[in-house]
């Protein structure tokens, strides 16, 4: 008999698993694929760690979740500077006076704002009734066109003027040369991978791989007297309210035989007739000087039952189903449900730690 049962070898249920066993319980922590680490997992190819389901690159003003994830690995000092692809023009991303500079030839703060406010004047949108003009209205006709509509066209599978506005309250605009796309104080990549990382997390914790959760649920269930469920809330009540919604993403590896194929770890493609969203070179994470190079092309696809879910789709629908299967979860007195399929909501990797530790605190 085991105290936890954990749905989940990804970040949040081995953190979990991690803390319960420092407090004295028992835990078996399981998994439907043949690897721990969920999303954040990472696979040594050619000597290059492969951020298998998407760049993931560990950010956060919390000194607490810094220093509990630097505890496992340590983390170096690589600082996430995207850069954006449209039509063979080159930008860098967040949109800062170095993407002006590119856009409009402005050199100055004072130049920068004025070109907007023009453009902003010439559109003149009081109330956007679509995510199209409520991001003109932030940014004006020109970064909208080169760095924002066809790439959230790809992200969203369909077209920016039928996309509610609210998607994009606001877009973040600096007048400063700093291409760093995150401002939290704390910023970085484990050496070596994520995967070191829920590897020495569930060091003395059974584990098993390749069990599907709903194959055998009764009797998986019956192994604890708790049970930490990480998957997706609907699955879980078997869709009783109907399926929630999500995008999903489609990865292609490629090993490259050469040393540096774009000069950066991601290069996004905001042309909507490129069909990926972006290219990672994984090496650049790690500041790799290996003789080959692993690239990933990632592509955004429409979700159906079966395919792995990564983005709920928050609007007005699906946070009205959400809220019957919370309420139906709240009343389940021996099973926790935790991350982001659980609790359909967007977390990054700091959330997730942040939540995780908050949980197990709540319960031991």
């Amino acid at each position: 008999m085991y105290d936890y049962l954990i749905v989940g070898a990804g970040l949040f249920g081995s953190i979990f698993a991690h803390e319960a066993k420092k407090k004295g319980k028992r835990c078996l922590v399981i998994d439907k694929r043949n690897h721990i680490g969920g999303n954040v997992y990472t696979k040594n190819i050619e000597d290059i760690n492969v951020h298998i389901y998407g760049a993931h690159i560990f950010h956060t003003s919390n000194k607490e979740v810094w220093d509990y994830m630097n505890q496992f690995v340590e983390f170096n000092r690589y600082t996430n500077s995207p850069i954006a692809i449209y039509k063979d023009e080159l930008y860098n991303l967040p949109f800062n006076m170095n993407t002006f500079n590119k856009l409009w030839g402005v050199k100055t703060p004072a130049e920068a704002k004025r070109k907007i406010q023009e453009q902003l004047a010439e559109v003149n949108i009081t109330e956007p009734k679509n995510l199209e003009e409520q991001a003109i209205n932030l940014v004006g006709k020109d970064i909208y066109e080169k760095l924002i509509k066809g790439y959230t066209e790809k992200q969203w599978g369909i077209k920016a003027t039928v996309l509610p506005a609210f998607i994009i309250k606001r877009l973040p605009v600096r007048f400063t040369y700093d291409n760093n796309y995150f401002n939290d104080k704390y910023q970085g990549i484990p050496i070596g991978g994520y995967t070191k990382i829920i590897e020495k997390m569930l060091d003395g914790i059974e584990v098993r791989l390749d069990t599907d959760f709903f194959k055998n649920k009764d009797e998986l269930m019956n192994l604890a007297n708790k049970v930490v469920f990480t998957g997706m809330i609907d699955e879980y009540f078997d869709y009783k309210f109907g399926a929630l919604e999500y995008r999903s993403l489609r990865f292609e590896h490629e090993i490259l035989n050469e040393e540096n194929h774009q000069g950066n770890a991601v290069v996004n493609y905001t042309e909507y007739e490129v069909p990926y969203t972006r290219i990672i070179e994984h090496k650049h994470f790690e500041f790799g000087i290996q003789p080959k190079t692993v690239i990933t092309k990632e592509y955004s696809t429409n979700w159906s039952k079966g395919d792995d879910p990564y983005y709920p789709i928050n609007n007005d629908t699906n946070n009205t189903t959400y809220q019957k299967y919370k309420e139906l979860a709240d009343k389940e007195t021996n099973v926790i449900f935790g991350g982001r399929l659980a609790e359909y909501k967007y977390y990054d990797m700091h959330n997730i730690v942040e939540q995780a530790l908050k949980r197990v605190r709540e319960q031991i």
